[in-house]
């Protein structure tokens, strides 16, 4: 098969790193270039591996070392062009996560909320109102338009299950078919023809924000059946810090009473004998993870439900 016109069969692979820290409660990630980029560079013939060479990528660019680091997914649409566009690129990308920290030396590397690249997405506090206001007019005008009927319907079907009424029937790990669906409705500045007004929301250089919105999807569904989350955190912490970054990263209150009675059960955390030294209200117990306990969910195949405050 001949390549389309103004292309060649030339392929070049791309490695790109979604690396999140956590800090006061915000789920960062890391960015280049006034937050437009994610870390990422070419597999060259002197990285042994993928995984190496992405550490060497994200460490050259920011200065800061990759700790947990998975494979996330590969990006290989045929759009996907180079500088030049007509080398075809594939990217491969991580998800990394660590704890906040820069060097000095780093070219322009900044922590950024992913929530204001997907400002929708946070219902700490309720139902975000940016859904009602703006999102979902505009998502069931665009689903109505004239066309075949079951065109429509699907359509129609798509912002339902994508955004419910935006009220109730959230799912939050939804986020990269929620993004798709705006992409595909021109709602996003990204999109080939942007409607005239598009929803709020920092956008991203090339498909940087579509990859940033799978490593969050892979995050929101991988904190429900193991706890990845305590690499995010410090050594040491009080229940009700936890509580708030795993709310930060899943985007929803925890019930304070369930959440405590499941990490628990779970056997997931355990005292450290020291208190919090805060010089209003009470001292809180410090906790500290067992490490161990991957190991026995391993073994077990147990998995971590979260109960969340609807």
């Amino acid at each position: 098969m001949t390549p389309p016109p103004g292309t060649s069969d030339a392929v070049a692979i791309e490695l790109t790193a979604v690396l999140v820290a956590l800090t006061a409660d915000q789920p960062l990630v890391l960015t280049l270039e006034d937050g437009t980029l994610l870390p990422s560079g070419p597999f060259a013939t002197e990285h042994p591996t993928l995984q190496s060479g992405v550490r060497a990528w994200v460490e050259r660019q920011t200065h800061h070392p990759l700790g947990y680091v998975e494979q996330l997914y590969t990006f290989a649409d045929r759009n996907r062009l180079g500088l030049d566009g007509r080398q075809r690129v594939v990217s491969i990308s991580y998800l990394g996560l660590t704890r906040e920290r820069l060097s000095a030396g780093a070219r322009d590397p900044e922590w950024r909320s992913w929530y204001r690249y997907f400002p929708w997405e946070d219902w700490r506090a309720g139902p975000s109102p940016l859904i009602a206001r703006s999102i979902l007019p505009q998502l069931l005008n665009w689903a109505g338009a004239p066309g075949d009927a079951t065109g429509r319907h699907e359509r129609q079907q798509r912002v339902e299950v994508s955004f419910g009424d935006g009220v109730g029937n959230w799912n939050e790990d939804l986020i990269l078919q929620r993004y798709e669906l705006l992409y595909e409705a021109g709602l996003v500045p990204e999109a080939k023809q942007v409607a005239v007004d598009p929803v709020p929301g920092m956008p991203m250089r090339h498909d940087h924000r579509r990859i940033l919105a799978t490593g969050i999807a892979r995050l929101r569904a991988k904190i429900k059946y193991r706890p990845v989350f305590f690499e995010l955190m410090p050594p040491e912490f009080t229940l009700l810090q936890l509580q708030r970054a795993v709310e930060a990263l899943a985007g929803r209150p925890m019930h304070k009473q369930n959440f405590r009675r499941l990490i628990d059960a779970q056997g997931l955390v355990e005292p450290t004998g020291a208190s919090t030294s805060e010089a209003r209200g009470r001292p809180a117990k410090l906790f500290r993870f067992r490490r161990e306990v991957v190991l026995e969910r391993a073994v077990l195949g147990s998995k971590l439900p979260l109960s969340r405050q609807i």
